[in-house]
């Protein structure tokens, strides 16, 4: 049965659909004949405990420069779709918490995916740290002593925020380096929370694998490898994706974090590993899906809507 599905993503025109996940979400789900809505997060609006929002039906087609076509705008309660896609991507400030307390009032009956209460209470960079012994050595903290502690006992290290994402603000620290003072300085005018540091991985250059896990299994995994002069794999920074195989060691992980993304209800999850190391776990708008195709990997979006509509018929 087709269902009807809202999705809250950055406003389409302005994304790459060669490697947007959320775009290859919306291609399955309109091939499979399921009616599609789209509007961005300052839309989203709650009246008394109605969730509605300005939407405009959407079609997608697989085309650069032409890839979507908008109808006019309609008010819908989002309590009467089957189905609302929560994509867009971080930061995870509390614009984002807001939306997320929002879409817990019509989800399970509307089903959210990911399941807003559990994104609000799994920050990726904390998340993650509830299985210590697959992690690198990581410190999260606004404490300059702590920070200068932990590089004396680690060597090089890796800053960043612990509420970003596509690898801004990440900095790597070799162990002389006389800039962390100055950095750390900068990063507490910025931010309000702490930051994160890690034991740097020398592994990275060899890159940084994502592996897409769908129902806490998985189904696919493409390496990113940082350009020559940067320490970030991150492909909107540079990186260079290239296809990969998931390790036994990696599997080992999949393995253990699985029930955990059960438990909370994530249909879709990217992990990031480096040499053998957990260092993040992305529930909030993980990509990588259409990479691990085109590199004759699986088709994950399938696999996406055949979860989506599993859950829909068991109700």
């Amino acid at each position: 049965m087709p269902l009807r599905v809202a999705v809250q993503m950055d406003h389409i025109s302005t994304i790459s659909i060669d490697g947007d996940t959320t775009f290859a979400l919306c291609l399955e789900a309109q091939r499979r004949g399921h009616q599609l809505w789209h509007y961005t997060p300052n839309r989203l609006s709650m009246l008394g405990g109605t969730a509605y929002a300005s939407t405009e039906a959407l079609k997608v087609r697989d085309e650069k420069g032409r890839h979507f076509e908008l109808g006019e705008p309609e008010k819908l309660d989002l309590a009467e779709m089957d189905v609302v896609l929560l994509r867009q991507d971080p930061p995870f400030d509390m614009n984002y918490i807001t939306t997320t307390h929002i879409l817990e009032r019509i989800h399970p009956k509307t089903l959210v995916v990911n399941d807003p209460t559990w994104v609000r209470n799994s920050p990726e960079k904390i998340f993650v740290m509830e299985f210590p012994e697959f992690m690198p050595e990581t410190l999260i903290t606004k404490d300059p002593r702590e920070v200068d502690a932990f590089r004396k006992n680690f060597g090089d290290i890796i800053v960043k925020p612990l509420y970003g994402n596509g690898g801004a603000g990440i900095f790597h620290l070799h162990e002389a380096d006389r800039n962390l003072a100055s950095l750390l300085e900068m990063f507490a005018q910025m931010y309000r929370e702490p930051f994160i540091v890690q034991r740097y991985l020398k592994e990275v250059r060899g890159g940084d694998k994502r592996i897409i896990l769908i129902e806490g299994e998985p189904v696919g995994a493409i390496n990113r490898v940082p350009a020559e002069h940067d320490s970030r794999s991150n492909m909107h920074v540079g990186g260079r994706a290239e296809p990969s195989e998931i390790t036994d060691r990696e599997r080992e992980i999949c393995d253990r974090i699985g029930p955990a993304l059960k438990e909370r209800g994530f249909v879709l999850v990217g992990i990031d590993v480096i040499g053998g190391y957990l260092t993040e776990i992305n529930v909030t708008s993980p990509t990588g899906i259409r990479e691990v195709q085109k590199f004759g990997g699986a088709d994950i979006a399938a696999l996406f809507w055949d979860a989506v509509e599993n859950r829909k018929a068991a109700g």
